[in-house]
């Protein structure tokens, strides 16, 4: 392929840092399981971060990134309504991008996108098995309202719950599917 050894063992370690990838000796590297300890810790993590990026995003967003933020709701709506899977994922992906570059916090930035690696895996169970698109578009909303009014507090608040619901959510749909 034409990739020296070193930059594949370096990105290989970078993984297992984030905890991707378990390197077992003599077997090479593996993706790593993720347990339901696991992806609850990080959603533990990700609410109060959440919460944080979202309170700071409501302090220092500008008029320009508010009106960013709604187009991409709106989108993630239409999408939403429309039972469009991969249309949904991607304009909450990007919804939730423009609220931590909103916070300008790079540090906070860093962490929360490592934490978003983790549970990726999990996202498409969360809005596949989202029984309620209202109640998913309602916390859409109450978040972007809270920024966009510059409501720290609120918009802590609404960022928190969304990710306890998305744990929830979550939580509901592997017990289900262990069942099956």
């Amino acid at each position: 392929m034409g990739v020296s050894r070193t930059p594949v063992r370096e990105a290989i370690r970078k993984l297992e840092l984030e905890g991707l990838v378990n390197m077992l000796p003599r077997k090479g590297a593996h993706v790593a399981d993720l347990s339901i300890k696991d992806l609850i810790d990080v959603l533990e993590v990700r609410a109060t971060l959440d919460g944080l990026a979202s309170a700071l995003s409501a302090s220092r967003i500008t008029d320009e990134e508010i009106k960013e933020l709604k187009h991409v709701m709106d989108q993630f709506i239409a999408f939403a309504e429309k039972d469009n899977l991969q249309g949904a994922i991607k304009k909450d992906v990007e919804f939730h991008g423009i609220i931590y570059k909103s916070s300008r916090n790079d540090k906070l930035i860093q962490i929360v996108n490592n934490l978003r690696e983790q549970v990726q895996r999990f996202r498409v169970i969360y809005l596949k098995d989202y029984s309620d698109a209202g109640e998913l578009i309602k916390e859409h909303k109450e978040i972007f309202e809270a920024i966009s009014s510059k409501n720290p507090d609120a918009a802590r608040n609404f960022a928190q719950n969304h990710i306890k619901n998305q744990e929830l959510t979550i939580m509901k749909a592997i017990k289900i599917n262990t069942k099956k």
